[in-house]
């Protein structure tokens, strides 16, 4: 059995999800605040050891009508240095919408502002792990 890690990469903060050992759940982890790519990677390194990682989902934020934007670059050069670190398989996964899915769900959980703020990469991670893991089961 293997886990997998889901990333909701942006400019502050790096949301982490892992999977259940049967690939069938995403759990969320904990938010990463971004200090360096350096620190960035050591961080997730840990995680990858810690919960015996063998495979990386990267939400790619791709415009509406398809096209990958400056955010898009940014995530795909965070995935090629990721999987050159980890020498593991590194997937990219459009997650359009996936903020404002994981927002509305929040929201219609009454969760206050101020926590929504903390756990609302975290939540965007766990978005686009569940749709990884569900579109490879199918």
């Amino acid at each position: 059995m293997k886990r997998i890690l889901g990333l909701d990469v942006g400019d502050k903060t790096i949301g982490v999800a892992v999977s259940d050992e049967m690939g069938w759940t995403a759990q969320g982890v904990e938010t990463i605040r971004r200090e360096s790519k350096e620190k960035d990677i050591a961080r997730l390194q840990q995680l990858i050891s810690q919960f015996q990682v063998n495979e990386i989902v990267v939400g790619l934020p791709k415009n509406m009508n398809g096209t990958i934007g400056p955010r898009g670059e940014s995530c795909q050069a965070f995935a090629s240095l990721l999987a050159e670190r980890t020498s593991l398989p590194v997937h990219l996964w459009d997650e359009r919408l996936t903020t404002m899915a994981a927002e509305r769900m929040l929201i219609a959980a009454d969760v206050s502002r101020q926590k929504r703020k903390k756990v609302i990469d975290k939540m965007a991670a766990v978005l686009i792990l569940q749709g990884y893991l569900d579109a490879k089961s199918r």
